[in-house]
């Protein structure tokens, strides 16, 4: 593959809902570009972008991949996007180092959840939108119906450019609306035909054009609707300036299976779409957090962006990188702006699925991969250090189901963890930890599908099979009642004996932890055997009388004890500390605190009563709501983390994939009693079974 300057290259990323054809689509545009010698398909798992063992085997997208092709004297380098949301992080890392965005929409189904997550992607980059309408030649298809459905979506910009011509039920003929010329496919071939009768419905599809090359410039506006015509070049440059800018979205359609209409999206994506130089001003900050400038000047010193990692344990970490400036070619350095370590460069290649292909450098605005870089990870800036500049990284979402993970053979624990931080790094949407409390390991993600895949990898490629379980909740235990109460530990065992003698009393208070203080008078306990009396409680309150969990809000005062000149040590007073707690707890009406958090979900208005009930459901208080844009509400709420655990998937399927959440800890209540007793109930039953 030959190098391309920035202004010949194309950073497109395939983006919309799942099932709307998107790897058939980059595979069809590789086969036609000549890539590939053969058009492979997703259900026999021979796709160039679907190489995962996991996408075969589930016929579906779940990392991000990339294609490069040629056509006509540009580099197009395709960033083919997992469609399904529990894998958004690869849609994250294909706009990051996109320019435009080619979202695929099916032609039976139209606009869907993923088409708008597709379009807001777009939008919060700054990116420009191409619609592709899909799979036409399949039955109850309808062009129409759907692009009235994303005008509809997303306004007046969404702009015709191929439309079919329906024929005995058939969409064989496509029509170029913007330079009235018409083409029948016969068996992929496109053969220039006789402009056909489209009626009233060609003057529509024109309609739409103005109004979309209105929406470009105040100019434009003001002589559309004092009912000018427009010239043919203005409506060409109009579309042509607008969809680079991204006030213009230009509709193509077509059939990737078939090959029908992809030499016209290809023909339109290298006239339409902006360039990498065209988008080349990335703002970086210097050292000091000052703004930088960087053009795609392939002579400027070389900065570059890890937006995608894969790490493989048999063909080792690879690094893809977007280079904003200047070059990166083997054996240069470039710093780490995370680390401030110096990495150098191997060799370079650019990656067409798992296919890799030597190139003498990734130039300004291309996209390639370099393999085994020691300290490098997603979201790093690799920078000359003649100009140190850090890149915005990638911008993920939190994962929001969380699984404790346990080894299904026992002993495989420290196997089990190297192997997911080992997938973290290739999946920053993964995130993993050890629970203090409960010793728990807690694997997290974006939903069930993207944790079954975490668990498939680790069986795959590290060689350990894992269980998934709803982790435990880390509650507290607390007392409502004051008391007093004595322990004595008394022991002769020949020689020295051991006797320590204390009175503590024990009270509620409002501490997050234990609070030690002493009025002993008289010498009863001599103070340099205070801090073992502490030190005996502080060790006592990790373990609670009611369900073992840590004891919060209590205050301990020593008051009296007697002691033994010969036989009283630190430690036989802590060991009477820890029989004056034993014994007073029960008495002290103790209560179980269950861990509460603040739940901020942003839903669509017409799930807003599903949600709430919901909320309520599972002992949340509603603390209010808000509208927000696009017809969403916030909702705000309180409720038990104990009830949260699978409230993503309820979100989910409730506002097909529209609704999100963030919660976070507030505070400790008290549980009410059944909840208290099902807790107690399973924390005897845990510990005699692990007795």
């Amino acid at each position: 593959m030959k190098q391309y300057e920035a202004n010949r290259i194309l950073n497109i990323a395939l983006a919309g809902h799942s099932g709307a054809g998107k790897t058939s689509l980059t595979e069809a545009m590789l086969y036609l570009s000549g890539a590939t010698d053969r058009l492979g398909k997703v259900d026999d798992g021979t796709t160039v972008s679907d190489f995962d063992p996991e996408e075969i085997r589930r016929k579906t997208s779940v990392m991000a991949a990339t294609a490069p092709l040629e056509w006509k004297n540009y580099k197009i380098n395709l960033l083919d996007a997992p469609g399904l949301f529990d894998f958004a992080g690869g849609l994250c890392e294909a706009v990051r180092a996109a320019d435009s965005v080619l979202i695929t929409v099916s032609g039976k189904d139209g606009v869907n959840v993923g088409t708008e997550k597709a379009v807001a992607a777009a939008e919060k980059r700054g990116l420009s939108k191409i619609f592709f309408v899909n799979g036409l030649c399949e039955e109850s298809a309808d062009f129409y119906k759907v692009f009235e459905n994303l005008k509809a979506s997303f306004g007046p910009s969404v702009c015709p450019v191929v439309v079919p011509y329906i024929r005995d039920g058939k969409a064989n003929i496509y029509v170029n609306v913007l330079e009235y010329k018409a083409y029948e496919y016969r068996d992929g071939k496109a053969v220039n035909v006789k402009m056909p009768d489209m009626g009233t419905r060609l003057d529509g599809l024109r309609t739409a054009i103005y109004e979309a090359v209105a929406e470009t410039s105040d100019e434009m506006f003001e002589k559309y609707f004092s009912g000018e015509q427009f010239a043919p070049e203005e409506v060409i440059v109009g579309i042509s300036k607008g969809v680079k800018a991204g006030t213009v979205s230009p509709v193509f359609c077509g059939d990737a299976m078939l090959l029908n209409g992809i030499d016209q999206l290809l023909d339109g994506l290298t006239w339409l779409a902006p360039t990498a130089a065209d988008k080349s001003s990335e703002i970086g900050e210097d050292e000091n957090g000052n703004p930088v400038e960087l053009s795609a000047d392939p002579n400027a010193p070389a900065a570059a962006l890890v937006f995608k990692t894969v790490a493989d344990p048999f063909i080792g970490k690879l690094s893809y990188l977007k280079v904003f400036s200047g070059k990166v070619s083997a054996d240069t350095q470039l710093v780490n702006m995370r680390t401030g370590e110096t990495e150098r460069i191997g060799k370079t290649v650019v990656m067409r699925g798992k296919k890799q292909i030597d190139v003498p450098y990734i130039g300004a605005g291309d996209i390639g991969v370099v393999p085994k870089l020691q300290s490098a990870k997603t979201g790093d800036t690799l920078c000359s250090s003649a100009r140190k500049v850090k890149l915005e990284g990638v911008d993920y979402p939190n994962p929001n189901l969380s699984m404790a993970v346990l080894p299904k053979k026992k002993g495989e624990e420290d196997k089990v963890s190297q192997g997911i931080v080992r997938l973290e790094e290739e999946d920053p949407t993964i995130h993993f930890r050890t629970n203090s409390e409960t010793h728990q390991m807690i694997l997290s993600g974006l939903g069930e599908q993207h944790l079954d895949v975490i668990t498939a990898k680790l069986k795959k490629k590290f060689g350990v099979e894992v269980v998934l379980e709803k982790p435990r909740v880390a509650y507290r235990e607390t007392i409502r009642k004051k008391v007093q109460m004595q322990g004595k530990y008394k022991k002769q065992t020949g020689g020295h004996g051991q006797y320590g003698d204390v009175w503590i009393e024990f009270e509620p208070c409002d501490s997050e932890t234990l609070e030690f203080s002493e009025r002993v008078v008289g010498g009863a306990v001599p103070k340099n055997f205070f801090p073992a009396v502490e030190k005996g409680l502080r060790e006592s309150v990790q373990c609670g009388p009611l369900a073992g969990y840590p004891v919060v809000g209590l205050r301990a005062t020593l008051y009296d004890g007697s002691y033994h000149p010969v036989d009283s040590s630190e430690m036989s007073f802590k060991v009477a500390a820890n029989l004056a707690y034993k014994a007073a707890m029960p008495q002290a009406n103790p209560v179980l605190l269950e861990p509460i958090g603040h739940l901020k979900c942003t839903v669509p208005g017409a799930n807003m009563g599903d949600v709430m009930g919901e909320i309520n459901k599972r002992r949340g208080r509603v603390l209010g709501m808000e509208p927000v844009d696009k017809g969403n509400q916030v909702i705000e709420a309180e409720v038990p983390e104990a009830e949260m655990h699978d409230f993503s998937t309820f979100l989910r399927q409730t506002t097909q994939g529209r609704g999100d959440f963030t919660f976070e800890f507030v505070r400790y209540e008290e549980a009410p009693q059944q909840v208290a007793q099902k807790v107690i109930e399973e924390a005897k039953a845990r510990q005699e079974s692990e007795e």
